[in-house]
């Protein structure tokens, strides 16, 4: 498409070297560096100063998964010698603490705007011609934006599937149960993902009866089937219903009063009640109103921008960034496309190929994986050692009472560490030290020889691989 324009299309244009639509975690942090450099920049936002994940998603979610955790420990706390005859939790206060946390943040977004120069206009954002983006502003009017190069990063939002009658009963999704103040009586997660898990429990630990509903026939399946099992055995034992391979036929009532969901399970159809409902069933695009087709910018068959490995899109001068891209649904990676994005700008040459994608789920305890995990070692046809370990053999998690679940790692040939997964207490700090071994190349025994401050959760590693690996050979799968 031409970039050329008229004198009228040039009236009242402002130019920038650099326009961002969103001013999530990827974003905002290109935005401020490149503001730190010189150039002129603008952000646009239409509601969330910072993204998602400051103020509706990560940190909102385990400020409120602390609470609960805290809540646990009372009811444990005779484990401890420390008797508790009664206690209560008030929803509306563990919400408070929750918002007065998000309040600072956004605080510090601000001051990062401020600090950099970067120009925050809040508003709502569509294309109108090629790299030029007209602004309706939240407080009237009307601008419109010019950028030798524009990133999108509009980010994705809560689908609610398709559902008979779903939608009619306005359920909860994570942003509505994050700020809700209150601990339902009874309550239906619809969907066991990373969300659904996360919520489910802290509820449940609030106070809350849950029942989970899963489609598939087990939580977690892209996990390997230990990690599976033993998730679920960790909510069955909190008290948590799950169903597991369930379809959901049908929804009626209205979140917060009654609701009832229809379903097949194990071959016979039932009714399951609550007086909530929280869906959790995956994300979708938020490309919807941006008006792409004046750009030239292609969309995947599944409603994300068309990139290439440096994150360009179809168009010549805009990009995208984070969740909108197609990148995984983590802000630790958005964060890592900011660094690709910028790096290209500045005529370097860096790529998404390749990267490691740690994450981790923030049930108590956690899991948290980074690399291979058995069962893609099987499909990809690669044999390795495993090494495993139980968390009651790690001596620190024996002084914090928090002995349930293990952690694996696999080993290629040349003594690499190819995967590693952790369910147990602090499972993601316990994985970002495998993950920089995996970083430096380090074989396994470099950390099985470390000499590890005792007694710490990361000294288990040391009897991790210390222990005796079982041989799995997987070069017979392949064909």
């Amino acid at each position: 498409m031409s970039e050329t324009r008229t004198a009228e299309q040039n009236a009242g244009v402002e130019d920038y070297d650099l326009v961002v639509l969103g001013s999530g975690e990827g974003g905002k942090y290109l935005a401020w560096a490149l503001a730190k450099e010189g150039k002129k920049v603008a952000v646009v936002e239409r509601k969330y100063v910072g993204g998602s994940c400051p103020n509706i998603a990560c940190l909102p979610s385990k400020n409120i998964i602390h609470s609960a955790k805290v809540a646990s420990f009372a009811k444990r706390a005779s484990e401890f010698g420390v008797h508790i005859d009664k206690y209560t939790i008030d929803g509306e206060a563990v919400r408070d603490r929750k918002r007065m946390m998000v309040s600072a943040l956004v605080d510090v977004q601000y001051k990062n705007y401020s600090t950099s120069g970067a120009e925050l206009i809040m508003g709502t954002g569509r294309f109108v011609a090629p790299k030029t983006i007209e602004v309706t502003l939240n407080d009237g009017g009307t601008r419109t934006l010019l950028g030798k190069d524009v990133v999108i990063g509009t980010g994705t939002h809560a689908s609610l599937g398709d559902t008979p009658g779903l939608a009619g009963v306005q359920p909860w999704t994570h942003i509505e149960a994050l700020d809700a103040g209150v601990i339902p009586e009874k309550m239906i997660v619809f969907a066991g993902g990373y969300v659904g898990l996360e919520l489910a429990q802290a509820f449940l630990r609030l106070g809350s009866k849950v029942t989970v509903i899963e489609r598939s026939a087990r939580l977690l399946p892209r996990e390997d089937e230990d990690v599976s099992h033993a998730v679920e055995t960790l909510f069955r034992e909190e008290g948590a219903e799950l169903l597991l391979g369930c379809d959901v036929t049908e929804a009626s009532g209205r979140n917060g009063d009654s609701v009832a969901l229809v379903v097949r399970h194990e071959g016979q159809s039932k009714t399951i009640v609550a007086t909530h409902l929280l869906v959790a069933l995956g994300r979708t695009p938020n490309t919807e109103g941006l008006n792409l087709d004046v750009t030239g910018v292609k969309l995947t068959p599944h409603g994300y921008i068309q990139v290439n490995e440096k994150l360009q899109t179809t168009a010549a001068g805009i990009w995208a960034v984070g969740e909108i891209a197609g990148s995984p649904q983590f802000t630790h990676i958005s964060y890592d496309d900011h660094r690709v994005i910028h790096a290209n700008l500045a005529g370097q040459s860096r790529t998404t190929t390749g990267r490691q994608v740690p994450y981790s789920l923030f049930t108590d305890p956690e899991v948290a994986r980074v690399g291979l995990n058995e069962q893609e070692a099987r499909a990809q046809g690669i044999s390795y050692r495993l090494f495993r370990l139980p968390m009651a053999a790690d001596l620190r998690a024996r002084t914090l009472s928090e002995m349930r679940g293990f952690m694996k790692a696999l080993i290629g040939e040349d003594d690499q560490i190819i995967g590693f997964t952790v369910f147990g207490v602090s499972g993601g700090e316990i994985m970002g030290t495998i993950q920089m071994a995996m970083l430096g190349k380090l074989p396994y025994t470099a950390v099985r020889d470390a000499v590890i401050t005792h007694p710490t959760l990361l000294e288990g590693l040391v009897f991790l691989f210390s222990s005796k690996p079982t041989q799995v050979n997987n070069q017979s799968s392949i064909r």
